[in-house]
This record gives structure tokens, C-alpha cells and sequence, in this order.
């Protein structure tokens, strides 16, 4: 028996102590990185996960997700995601606000703040931006506003930047749910293939 437990304790400690060695990609984001409507392994973090495994990448993909988010919600939570070690940090918020209606400029500052927060964490952390289109009945002055949020913070932070996370995705009924908002199975997949484009060369 005290055989089977010090066994037992040394795999902990060497479970734990690869998990430390490994480099982190962190997805911080709404319902779409939070798989919302799908199951966890279908989710382009998971996806994600299974890239890097398949070619013996050292990193881990860690789903900070959460269904709802807004950029002002993501601001409050930042400093409690990164508790943990992160070495990539993808940054993928605002498609509520869009939703919402909330103030591009508002939006913006909040998207400032949080990438203020990361850089600040830690110098070292590459960030992703990931870009999100507003719906278009909030008329076209908006809708530019909004998209001109991402661009202006790319380019401001000089961070890397994906423009809209959801390209060839959005719009198409047979890659969403029938909220027609949150990719399918499929749509993740061809998220993950968007994300990876950009992730792979920093590997």
C-alpha cells in the first residue's frame, strides 16, 4: 500500500512539474472561445491543443472563456487569469459590446486596459488581438467605429493582430448555431485554422 502511494505521489509531482515546464497559450475571451453550444473538445482552444500535440509543441492551450463577457468584464477579470505563468496571451473580447451597443470609445479603452495589464504582468507576454465585426443594424457609422477599435489598438500596441475572428464563419447558417451568432463544431475548426496561421510562426 505505501508502495502504491509514494508511486502514486511521484506522478503527481511529475505531472505537475512537466505542466510547469510547459510554455502557455492562454484564449481569453467570450462564449466563442468558451465553446458556448458545443463541447469542450470541439472548441477552437481545444482544437488548438491538438495542433500543438500532434507536433510535439511544449505548450498548453488554457480556455479563459466565459460566456457574456464584455471588455469591461474582461478588464475586472484579467488579474485573476493571470495568476497563472502565460507566455501567449490571445485577447478576444467585444463581440458583446457590439451586441450591446456599447460606445466604441468605451470598448477601446477597455481593450486598453486589459492589454495594459498583460504587458505590464509580464513584458515578455505575446499578445494576439482578435478583431470582431459589430452586427450591421447598428447602422454603418457604428459599425465602422467598432471596427476601426481593433485596427487603431493593433496598431497603437503593436501588438499581432487577427482583424475578424470569425472570418468565413459569420453569416454562413451551416457553420452556426441557429442563433446564427456562435459557431458550430465545423466553425470552430475553421477558427482554429484562422488562429493558427498567426500562432504557428511564434512556436
Amino acid at each position: 500500500m505505501i508502495k502504491v502511494i509514494i508511486t502514486f505521489l511521484f506522478l503527481m509531482f511529475f505531472n505537475t512539474l512537466e505542466a510547469q515546464e510547459r510554455e502557455t497559450i492562454l484564449f481569453f475571451g467570450d462564449s466563442i472561445t468558451a465553446r458556448y453550444g458545443i463541447d469542450s473538445e470541439d472548441a477552437f482552444p481545444a482544437l488548438i491543443q491538438t495542433k500543438l500535440d500532434s507536433m510535439n509543441y511544449n505548450y498548453r492551450s488554457v480556455n479563459a472563456g466565459l460566456s457574456g463577457e464584455t471588455s469591461a468584464g474582461g478588464l475586472r477579470r484579467v488579474d485573476w487569469v493571470l495568476q497563472q505563468s502565460v507566455d501567449i496571451f490571445v485577447l478576444e473580447l467585444g463581440g458583446n459590446d457590439g451586441l450591446r451597443g456599447v460606445d466604441p470609445d468605451n470598448t477601446k479603452k477597455n481593450l486598453q486596459g486589459i492589454i495594459d495589464i498583460v504587458q505590464e504582468k509580464n513584458p515578455n507576454i505575446t499578445v494576439i488581438l482578435t478583431g470582431m465585426e459589430a452586427p450591421p443594424n447598428m447602422g454603418q457609422d457604428y459599425t465602422d467605429a467598432f471596427r476601426q477599435v481593433y485596427i487603431d489598438l493593433a496598431k497603437n500596441n503593436d501588438v499581432l493582430f487577427i482583424p475578424f475572428i470569425l472570418e468565413g464563419v459569420a453569416g454562413n447558417p451551416e457553420l452556426n448555431l441557429p442563433d446564427g451568432i456562435h459557431p458550430t463544431e465545423e466553425g470552430h475548426k475553421i477558427v482554429a485554422d484562422l488562429v493558427w496561421d498567426t500562432l504557428a510562426p511564434l512556436l
